[in-house]
């Protein structure tokens, strides 16, 4: 009888054990692992405070799991060089205006209302010119703002080393 209560409890502690580090496993997975540089950016006049992704790691999570986006916040995603870019909503629960940058960050191209990808495959939503900078913001927005190619992207604060 002893015996046997030690065989459940030895179970019990490795299924806790078990149950914990999945936890902890899918905690890393669904937050960015360091908090990301915080800059203003100005574009039609309007002005956001806006996360700046600058590493792999960081250009891919983007706005994963996120669940809203406040209508003064956006995301740039900076590159080291202007290249074709192209983005996807994977696991992105809130419908995006996707908006490419060239060197000197004038618009070259405009993803329009991205909607948010549940299951692959997911719409892949590219630039039509090499980007170096691309600017998530809420859907709408671009439209909002009357924006067109050529439109000026001012980035005020430092956001460090792109890698």
């Amino acid at each position: 009888m002893n015996r046997m209560r030690t065989m459940l409890a030895v179970i019990a502690a490795m299924m806790l054990a078990t149950a914990a580090s999945l936890a902890l496993a899918q905690e890393q997975l669904s937050a960015p692992r360091k908090p990301l540089p915080v800059v203003t950016v100005t574009l039609a006049h309007a002005r956001y405070t806006t996360q700046v992704a600058t590493t792999d790691e960081s250009r891919a999570y983007g706005l994963m799991d996120r669940v809203t986006m406040p209508a003064d916040s956006a995301m740039l995603f900076v590159f080291r060089h202007a290249a074709p870019r192209w983005f996807w909503m994977k696991n992105t629960k809130i419908p995006l205006d996707i908006l490419f940058f060239d060197a000197q960050r004038k618009l070259v191209s405009m993803q329009l209302d991205a909607l948010p990808c549940k299951a692959d495959p997911c719409k892949v939503y590219p630039s039509d010119k090499p980007a170096q900078y691309v600017l998530e913001l809420a859907a709408g927005t671009a439209q909002r703002l009357g924006l067109h190619e050529g439109a000026p992207l001012d980035v005020h604060g430092h956001y460090g080393k792109v890698q």
